[in-house]
């Protein structure tokens, strides 16, 4: 469980870097411990992953000064959990996760948070992905893929997003050349 903390640590500080988040960014991580223990998705929640995984997360968003959202599974209609200061004002669902229901990693940051709160959806700054969780709805238009070096948390896949300033409008002659 060590080497999982250490992996969860390495690709959270390698996404923050990566997508330039600042202090008061938000990251969403989507995260199956199952996939993390080498199971299916869904088949094999497990705590004791997601409590390391969120050591690591969390204490590389510390050091950035980044908020982190967890996103629940499918049974929670993939709600957030978030802390409030993070979303001042923002409109709070009435639900508290559970390892089988909203997900190991999303029950780990609502018991961890102090001042946790859920939310149907966000948009965030930056996500990872541990285990194909499909955490692309809840990053701000326009997300990018960012490939990492970190790119495993136990035997789960770490895929990677960050957002762009979307492009509206008209387009420099010299760009047009260039996509010619």
């Amino acid at each position: 469980m060590e080497k999982i903390k250490q992996q969860a640590y390495s690709a959270t500080k390698e996404i923050i870097e990566k997508a330039g988040l600042k202090a008061g960014s938000i990251l969403v991580v989507g995260c199956s411990t199952s996939e993390v223990v080498g199971d299916k998705i869904g088949t094999n929640s497990s705590p004791d992953a997601a409590g390391n995984i969120y050591i690591g997360v969390a204490k590389a968003a510390a050091e950035a000064g980044v908020f982190v959202a967890a996103q629940c599974c499918e049974h929670l209609n993939r709600a957030i959990i978030i802390s409030r200061k993070a979303v001042p004002g923002a409109d709070i669902v009435n639900v508290v996760p559970q390892p089988k229901a909203g997900g190991s990693f999303a029950t780990a940051l609502y018991n961890n948070t102090p001042d946790a709160v859920a939310l149907e959806e966000i948009s965030a700054d930056a996500g990872i992905d541990i285990g194909f969780t499909l955490i692309g709805m809840h990053i701000k238009k326009v997300a990018v893929p960012v490939r990492l070096e970190n790119n495993k948390i136990g035997a789960a896949t770490v895929l990677a997003a960050r957002s762009r300033v979307k492009f509206i409008g008209g387009v420099r002659a010299a760009y047009n050349e260039e996509l010619m």
